[in-house]
């Protein structure tokens, strides 16, 4: 079968490999992957790759093999799943508890786009509590997460203060409910919780508008540059203010999956997909993504036709 592979390559991310079909473990089933979707951090490994590491974490298409142990859907379901790796290819082996089925009305370059963003979303707004009549803030807003954390939490009944970088990255959350701004020192305040995933000068600036006794949740760091802290300003700053590291990462998955899958069956959640294209364009959308070309999610297509 094809895969691929990283490159170690700045302009060519990754590249086309003939390698074997994966041998699944007992809870896991073979997937014909019809859909996969990267993520921005997945670029950021490609830049370095681990030995022996194989990209793809968010995908969707049909079991040919249902799990050994008789766990999971069965052969013929149309699944979306979320595999710690491999999903880049033709055949992914995805453990059983990080699968959901598909019903006939979710397509899938939708469910791909689900998975990793759409997870965290969930377990972020999770972290955060109730949200109804709470004013939340939410850096680097224009990406998978944002969308999908902005269309819950609006949903929710909370106000959204969303910061993108560009008008034009913020059009989809403004029309989602947000109030969008391009400059956090625009945002005004105080907010009850604040999502940031921007690091740098934005986390300290994010730090002023919490009100007092209010939550960060500090949950990326996507400028790429170290926070630095000044006691003295967070002392003249709101008091008792949380901040709260958060990862999204802890099987099993396929609870998450499903609410997702559930919240776009009943038109609760619309993933915002900027690019979809056929896989051989891979090497180019990763670069795109990288750098911040692509609104929303980019969907590859393993056997489907280019848009």
């Amino acid at each position: 079968m094809h895969r691929l592979i990283p490159t170690g390559e700045t302009t060519r991310p990754v590249a086309f490999a003939e390698v074997a079909q994966p041998l699944p473990r007992p809870d896991e089933a073979l997937v014909k992957v019809e859909a996969f979707a990267p993520n921005r951090g997945e670029t950021f490994l490609l830049e370095h790759p681990a030995p022996g590491w194989l990209p793809g974490k968010d995908v969707a298409g049909l079991v040919v093999q249902a799990a050994a142990d008789g766990s999971g859907p069965g052969t013929g379901t149309r699944v979306v799943g979320h595999p710690a790796q491999g999903g880049w290819a033709e055949y992914a082996a995805v453990p059983t508890h990080s699968l959901a089925v598909l019903p006939d009305g979710i397509d899938h370059v939708r469910a791909a786009a689900l998975p990793l963003a759409g997870i965290t979303a969930l377990r972020l707004l999770r972290t955060a509590g109730s949200l109804a009549g709470r004013r939340v803030l939410l850096t680097g807003a224009s990406g998978g997460v944002g969308h999908y954390v902005t269309e819950l939490a609006t949903g929710a009944g909370a106000e959204v203060t969303a910061v993108t970088a560009t008008p034009v990255r913020g059009e989809r959350l403004a029309d989602l409910g947000a109030k969008v701004v391009h400059d956090i020192t625009d945002a005004g305040g105080p907010f009850d919780v604040v999502l940031e995933s921007t690091g740098g000068t934005a986390l300290p600036a994010a730090l002023s508008a919490v009100r007092p006794g209010g939550l960060l949740v500090w949950f990326g760091q996507a400028s790429r540059t170290p926070v630095t802290l000044d006691f003295f300003d967070v002392l003249n700053g709101p008091e008792r203010v949380t901040i709260q590291h958060f990862h999204y990462a802890g099987g099993p998955y396929g609870p998450d999956l499903a609410t997702l899958v559930r919240l776009v069956e009943r038109d609760r959640l619309h993933p915002e997909i900027g690019r979809t294209a056929d896989w051989t364009r891979t090497a180019d959308t990763l670069v795109d993504l990288r750098e911040r070309r692509i609104r929303g999610k980019a969907v590859l297509l393993t056997g489907g036709t280019e848009r």
